[in-house]
């Protein structure tokens, strides 16, 4: 039975599975934490894949590797090949000003708008890496002028798993480089005029790979695991796509991600281009598209209501689920790290309705549950407004293991729900597209995800309402 690793590269840490290429069952697994911050220098994720990869006993034995990272990062290399400075991740709002830019710069307004939406199947807010690089020529000129080739987290790893051979050998996937700002989904090439607008002059780019295409073998003194028989490097992919693939997300499935960041994407046959920046047309991993939602404020909204209420998670869920459907009229609008959707880098959290009936745990701990789920439906709206089917819910994620988040979830999205047995899914879905480059094959291999728990459709839409009338307080108040 040939065996495969997935990796998953993360905000927070690296995770590394082992499965059975044709039967998906897990071998072994292991984990390695990442520095906290909005910029890491990607030497940090280096150390934590092979701490992990060590820790997993080691890549001798499986067939191929592929790597799912965190999207939009800017990894910028010079001539040999060395990072110029530390990585600006996703949650780096410092371009802010360079995406509005961008925009202004096509034509301002619905126009701007249109033009990038039209050119990459996406308008530029922070997280993209075009508006990083932005940035990066106008406030750092002297690390721009070094910069020689940008890549992503997910294609450096997998460069530096290969042995860093030289910047020709960079490679990504269409899933990843639709996140750039500089590629188009719609076409499958880059535009390179998008980032010369952006940084000032051209700049090597990595080499878009096919969902099932080789990105070479893995050079065993990467890892220091001495001779090991050749081993197949896949393509790697950005973590929606990764997750999409792990979960077994098909048409009609719309993923709910819960994790550092919320993401709400659907497997789609064509590519979206949404001017109004809601979402996302990205690719997936295996050839058709992932139109996306993306918040910045996900399971950090649980962790910070706990904090508050001083209590772990478990409690906090047992204090949700002791409290009403819609909290008495407590609502919190979680944008406690700015927000992308809607686009506010600068906004803050809300709370409306504290009352001296609402002043009370169950209540807090409720409304920051909804609060979080409301956001997310926010983008499940904008997601079938643009056509995408919502027949159901899967829901994943570190959010997901909360008892109250899956239970208020269709009360909230209005549709059955869907929770796969807590997993790493975006390591499955690495593992899943290096089974497909070693098996070959029109399509990946058709692993179960295992026994899931289903919630059918509740819908309490009072939740909703009222979490609309608090969320449009806040937007009215801050600048675009």
């Amino acid at each position: 039975m040939p065996l495969v690793a997935g990796i998953d590269s993360s905000t927070q840490s690296c995770k590394v599975v082992v499965r059975d290429a044709e039967t998906g069952a897990l071998v072994r697994q292991s984990r390695a934490p990442h520095p906290e911050g909005t910029e890491v220098d990607p030497r940090a994720w280096w150390d934590a894949l092979r701490a992990a990869v060590a820790e997993a006993g080691g890549l001798a034995d499986v067939a191929a590797v592929a790597v799912g990272g965190q999207q939009h990062g800017m990894v910028c290399l010079d001539e040999a090949g060395q990072v110029v400075r530390p990585a600006l991740l996703w949650n780096d709002t410092r371009s802010a000003d360079a995406a509005r830019e961008l925009i202004e710069e096509a034509g301002g307004g619905e126009a701007g708008r249109r033009f990038w939406a039209d050119a990459t199947g996406a308008v530029p807010v922070a997280s993209f890496t075009a508006t990083k690089l932005r940035w990066l020529a106008r406030h750092e000129p002297a690390n721009a002028d070094r910069v020689a080739a940008v890549c992503l987290p997910h294609d450096w790893l997998t460069w530096r798993l290969a042995g860093a051979p030289g910047l020709a050998a960079l490679r990504t996937d269409r899933g990843d480089a639709s996140g750039t700002g500089y590629w188009s989904p719609r076409t499958g090439e880059y535009r390179l005029d998008l980032l010369e607008r952006a940084f000032g002059r051209r700049l090597r780019v990595p080499v878009v790979l096919g969902p099932a295409e080789t990105a070479g073998h893995l050079d065993p003194a990467a890892l220091g695991t001495g001779a090991a028989g050749p081993v197949l490097l896949g393509p790697g992919t950005g973590d929606n796509a990764a997750a999409a693939l792990g979960a077994g997300a098909g048409p009609g499935d719309v993923v709910v991600s819960i994790g550092t960041s919320g993401t709400v994407f659907a497997v789609a046959d064509t590519p979206a281009a949404d001017p109004s920046g809601a979402v996302a047309g990205f690719a997936d991993a295996t050839g058709r598209f992932l139109p996306l939602v993306c918040t910045l404020n996900a399971a950090r909204v649980l962790d910070a209501a706990a904090t508050l209420l001083g209590v772990d998670l478990a409690t906090l869920s047992e204090l949700a689920l002791a409290a009403p459907p819609g909290a008495g009229g407590l609502v919190l609008v979680p944008y406690l790290e700015g927000e992308r959707t809607p686009d506010r880098p600068t906004a803050t959290g809300a709370l409306h309705g504290l009352t001296l009936g609402t002043s009370t745990p169950a209540h807090l701990a409720r409304a920051a549950v909804e609060g979080m789920l409301c956001a997310l439906a926010d983008g499940l709206d904008a997601l079938t407004a643009q056509g995408a089917r919502a027949d159901r819910i899967i829901l994943v994620g570190g959010g997901a293991r909360s008892a109250a988040v899956r239970r208020i979830a269709p009360q909230v999205f209005g549709r059955p729900v869907v929770v796969p047995p807590p997993g790493e899914y975006v390591a499955d879905g690495a593992a899943r597209q290096a089974a497909w480059v070693a098996l070959g094959g029109a399509a990946p291999p058709a692993w179960s995800v295992g026994d899931t728990e289903e919630y059918a459709t509740e819908p309490v839409p009072a939740i909703r309402a009222r979490y609309a009338e608090a969320r449009e307080r806040v937007v009215d108040r801050l600048p675009e």
